[in-house]
Protein backbone atom coordinates (compact mmCIF):
# COMPACT_ATOMS: atom_id res chain seq x y z
CA UNK A 1 0.00 0.00 0.00
CA UNK A 2 1.54 3.62 -0.98
CA UNK A 3 2.56 5.72 1.90
CA UNK A 4 -0.28 8.36 1.48
CA UNK A 5 -2.71 5.49 1.86
CA UNK A 6 -1.36 4.27 4.61
CA UNK A 7 -1.41 7.76 6.15
CA UNK A 8 -5.16 7.60 6.09
CA UNK A 9 -5.76 4.38 7.10
CA UNK A 10 -4.13 5.62 10.40
CA UNK A 11 -6.33 5.84 13.13
CA UNK A 12 -3.63 8.32 14.59
CA UNK A 13 -3.63 10.62 12.21
CA UNK A 14 -7.41 10.11 10.34
CA UNK A 15 -9.65 11.26 13.16
CA UNK A 16 -12.56 10.28 10.91
CA UNK A 17 -11.57 7.29 9.62
CA UNK A 18 -15.13 5.16 10.85
CA UNK A 19 -17.04 7.63 9.08
CA UNK A 20 -14.73 7.31 5.83
CA UNK A 21 -15.23 3.99 5.84
CA UNK A 22 -19.27 3.92 6.57
CA UNK A 23 -19.51 6.20 3.42
CA UNK A 24 -17.27 4.27 1.17
CA UNK A 25 -19.68 0.83 2.76
CA UNK A 26 -23.22 2.67 1.90
CA UNK A 27 -21.40 4.05 -2.06
CA UNK A 28 -20.80 0.10 -2.20
CA UNK A 29 -24.05 -1.21 -1.25
CA UNK A 30 -26.34 1.31 -2.80
CA UNK A 31 -24.34 0.71 -6.15
CA UNK A 32 -22.87 4.41 -5.91
CA UNK A 33 -25.72 6.39 -5.73
CA UNK A 34 -24.38 8.97 -3.90
CA UNK A 35 -28.20 10.26 -2.76
CA UNK A 36 -28.81 6.93 -0.93
CA UNK A 37 -26.09 7.80 1.14
CA UNK A 38 -26.13 11.70 1.67
CA UNK A 39 -26.09 11.05 5.67
CA UNK A 40 -22.92 9.52 5.41
CA UNK A 41 -20.98 12.49 3.67
CA UNK A 42 -22.52 14.98 5.87
CA UNK A 43 -21.65 13.19 9.18
CA UNK A 44 -17.93 12.97 7.75
CA UNK A 45 -18.04 16.62 6.74
CA UNK A 46 -18.88 17.48 10.34
CA UNK A 47 -16.31 15.13 11.53
CA UNK A 48 -13.56 16.71 9.41
CA UNK A 49 -14.96 20.23 10.33
CA UNK A 50 -14.82 19.25 14.40
CA UNK A 51 -11.29 17.82 14.30
CA UNK A 52 -10.07 20.52 11.79
CA UNK A 53 -11.46 23.20 14.76
CA UNK A 54 -9.85 21.42 17.49
CA UNK A 55 -6.54 21.21 15.58
CA UNK A 56 -6.61 24.84 14.86
CA UNK A 57 -7.06 25.28 18.56
CA UNK A 58 -4.57 23.53 19.53
CA UNK A 59 -1.47 24.94 17.28
CA UNK A 60 -2.94 28.51 18.43
CA UNK A 61 -2.31 27.03 22.17
CA UNK A 62 0.83 25.51 21.10
CA UNK A 63 0.62 21.95 21.53
CA UNK A 64 2.12 19.28 19.68
CA UNK A 65 0.72 17.23 17.95
CA UNK A 66 -1.72 19.23 16.66
CA UNK A 67 -3.83 16.60 15.92
CA UNK A 68 -4.79 14.48 19.04
CA UNK A 69 -3.78 10.80 18.65
CA UNK A 70 -6.84 8.17 18.69
CA UNK A 71 -6.44 7.48 22.60
CA UNK A 72 -6.73 11.32 23.24
CA UNK A 73 -9.78 12.03 21.18
CA UNK A 74 -11.21 9.28 22.96
CA UNK A 75 -10.79 11.51 26.16
CA UNK A 76 -12.26 14.18 24.42
CA UNK A 77 -15.30 12.73 23.27
CA UNK A 78 -16.09 11.01 26.75
CA UNK A 79 -15.85 14.46 28.47
CA UNK A 80 -18.62 15.98 26.31
CA UNK A 81 -20.58 13.16 26.64
CA UNK A 82 -21.92 12.54 23.38
CA UNK A 83 -20.52 13.10 19.31
CA UNK A 84 -20.36 16.38 18.40
CA UNK A 85 -21.15 15.53 14.77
Amino acid sequence: MPMVGRRLRDPDINPCLSESDASTRCMDENNYDREKCSTYFLKYKNCRKFWNSVMIQRRQNGVQPSMPTAAERDEILGAMGKMPY
